[in-house]
């Protein structure tokens, strides 16, 4: 074989090797990048997956078109990670979510489940009901208070833990309107790694987040406020 032959047959040789490194390289990260995605939400392949759903306040056997768009963020993410859906209104699903891990959306009025939850998990947290004067629609934890400005600045509570009855964890997102619901998921969706890195624990918290100039911006514009995971379940 010529210098020259030789020469062609060892960049071949290189490209392929080269190109099989990067390739199972990226599989690998991608790998990674799933199992620590299941680890979050605490989803297994099969796995059934609760959503349970709030009810509109002015249609009690409808649910709200905002809170429908926050489940088709969550739906995505249960198929990716292999689990199985369940959907169930919130007036109707009684019992602990066991083996599922549970994604309940909606406030404490629009979502009874929410507010057990809030009641018996996350006693340091409270929703004062919509109405006149500037406290409407109010989140108060940890002695701070998270007031509405419609379409200038909502908040959410976005708050993780499993019951004791429970293995598998159950995301409380409680925003103070519904538009706040489907931000919300989409902040947990979108930053579950580096909430994986930050939090002191994955496993059991509780946050605020903040949505900006919603009329502009959508559902987008949300990040984390405040960590009020100390005084959240304090008590409970």
């Amino acid at each position: 074989m010529s210098s020259v032959m030789l020469n062609i047959l060892i960049g071949l040789i290189t490209t392929v090797i080269s190109g099989g490194s990067v390739w199972l390289a990226q599989r690998a990260k991608a790998a990674r990048l799933w199992r620590g995605k299941a680890a979050f939400f605490g989803i297994q392949p099969g796995q059934r997956c609760l959503l349970i759903l709030s009810r509109h306040h002015e249609k009690p056997r409808a649910t709200g078109h905002r809170d429908v768009r926050a489940l088709l963020e969550v739906a995505p993410l249960v198929e990716e990670l292999g689990g199985r859906i369940s959907v169930e209104p919130a007036d109707e699903f009684l019992g602990t979510n066991g083996e599922a891990t549970e994604f309940c959306l909606g406030g404490p009025v629009a979502n009874r489940r929410s507010a057990a939850h809030l009641a018996h998990h996350l006693p340091g947290v409270a929703f004062t009901p919509l109405g006149p004067g500037p406290d409407s629609g109010a989140i108060t934890a940890g002695g701070e208070e998270f007031r509405l400005a419609l379409g200038e600045r909502e908040y959410a509570v976005i708050a993780k833990f499993t019951p004791r009855e429970a293995s598998r964890p159950v995301f409380l997102i409680c925003g103070q309107v519904q538009y706040a619901n489907l931000a919300a998921m989409h902040f947990l969706k979108r930053d579950h790694r580096s909430l994986s890195r930050s939090l002191a624990s994955p496993e059991r918290f509780c946050l605020v987040v903040r949505i900006s100039a919603s009329r502009v911006y959508g559902h987008e514009r949300v990040e984390l406020e405040r960590d009020v995971t100390a005084a959240a379940f304090r008590g409970a």
